[in-house]
């Protein structure tokens, strides 16, 4: 049978995901990325917040529409499974299987005895995944689940306590991945900065990250989701010291307010976040930061959000992403009084994106002139342009360098690229070949 794949939300699920299709092609099915072709079709849906479960209920819908053609199967599984389990196989009949997060450890079993009367059992395996990221970059996922219980946040209900998972078995996933021709690492969890805390008392990300960058095959080393309050000075030596390791600190704030973070239970304060960005400008040449926010949390008030507006003018976060509060059943968040009407909290959202366009806009003028290592991984349609990614840009989550096509390179090459024009988020530039480096 040929089977196909939709992974929604975060790269977190996109894992599991992978790990999934590995299942399948380890067992003989083939893999298919059109869905007129597919006999089974797998969704893996995302629950966080109202906006990614609506798109989970509507992408359900949509693929229901194939089994009236060739699909035969269809299995849906993941976060939003986890959260509205019978209520989805009461309300989604045309879903043949649904499977949560907690029944990951028997789910080819709950597969094999859908799809082929069966009883044959099996496991995830980070080792067979199937990257879908490309040639260049894959996730290094290496923690489940979350013990910090923000007060907005439903990920703890959904996928559990916090757990790390074996360091050697982060190592030997990486020095596969490297052998396979992946250049680039991102580290991913819930909250890197946590990691090995539960198996070994104490937090390790540091300690792998180096380990990481010893792997000769590996380019570039990345880490997303810091919490600000675990960014040490160990931490911060670490992104100085090593050359693989990107400039760049992804670092969920969510909020600037004492009040504000108070009330969503956040581990830290302003000072903190403030002092902690001017440490890294500091200490980190040319650092490039990253945040969320989240703007109409219950009782933020018209002070405490032009706090927050004051921040993003003054601070110039270089990439700053904003939501509006989504009211998640289940957290402390949802009950709370003083709850924000929709339409203040989409216009508060709307104000705190209109000052980063500015913001981003100055920063990205700031590049004209100068020279960035990119790595060139795709070709424009009219290819008059590669697309790159210099240690600025994460996949997916920022923006792209365009750099001119010269048919003298080629994908998945690195190349030095003079930076020529600039736009809101993203850049344009031009390859620096010998030439030009001899007449500099």
């Amino acid at each position: 049978m040929k089977v196909g794949f939709i992974s929604l939300g975060c790269n977190k699920n996109l894992v599991v995901t992978e790990c999934l299709i590995g299942m399948f092609k380890s067992h003989n099915y083939e893999i298919v990325n059109d869905e007129n072709e597919a006999d089974v079709i797998v969704i893996n849906t995302c629950g966080f917040i109202d906006e990614s479960k609506n798109e989970a209920i509507e992408t359900i819908l949509e693929m229901a529409d194939y089994k009236n053609k060739n699909c035969k199967y269809l299995i849906v599984i993941g976060c939003l499974v986890t959260r509205y389990k019978k209520e989805l196989i009461k309300e989604l009949p045309e879903v043949d299987l649904f499977i949560s997060i907690r029944e990951y450890s028997k789910m080819w079993n709950m597969i094999d005895k859908l799809l082929n009367n069966g009883n044959e059992n099996d496991e995830l395996d980070y080792n067979k995944r199937f990257i879908t990221t490309g040639n260049n970059m894959a996730y290094l996922k290496i923690a489940e689940g979350c013990s910090n219980c923000c007060a907005y946040c439903a990920i703890p209900m959904i996928q559990g306590k916090y757990v790390s998972r074996k360091y050697e078995d982060i190592i030997k996933e990486a020095n596969d991945l490297a052998n396979k021709g992946y250049k680039e690492l991102v580290v991913i969890a819930q909250d890197t900065t946590k990691y090995g805390i539960d198996l070994y008392g104490k937090p390790r990300l540091s300690e792998l990250l180096n380990d990481l960058c010893k792997i000769d095959k590996i380019k570039w080393v990345r880490f997303l989701y810091a919490y600000p309050e675990s960014i040490d000075d160990e931490l911060i030596n670490t992104v100085k010291n090593n050359d693989k390791i990107c400039n760049y600190f992804d670092i969920p704030i969510q909020h600037i307010s004492d009040n504000v973070l108070k009330n969503m239970n956040r581990s830290t304060d302003s000072k903190t976040i403030k002092n902690l960005i001017k440490k890294l400008r500091k200490e980190i040449k040319d650092v490039v930061i990253r945040t969320t926010l989240i703007a109409g949390f219950p009782g933020e008030t018209e002070e405490e959000f032009n706090e927050l507006c004051d921040f993003v003018s003054e601070y110039k976060i270089d990439k700053l992403g904003c939501f509006a509060f989504s009211k998640e059943n289940g957290t402390r968040a949802s009950l709370m009084d003083n709850q924000i009407k929709s339409n203040i909290k989409n216009k508060r959202k709307n104000e705190i994106m209109k000052i980063q366009q500015k913001v981003s806009k100055e920063i990205m003028d700031s590049k004209i002139g100068k020279t960035y290592e990119v790595l060139l991984e795709d070709v424009t349609d009219d290819l008059e342009y590669f697309i790159g990614r210099s240690y600025m840009d994460v996949p997916e989550s920022d923006g792209v360098i365009y750099v001119k096509y010269d048919e003298n390179y080629g994908l998945n090459e690195f190349v030095d690229v003079v930076i020529e024009k600039s736009y809101e988020y993203d850049l344009i530039g031009k390859i620096i070949d010998d030439t030009d480096k001899k007449e500099n």
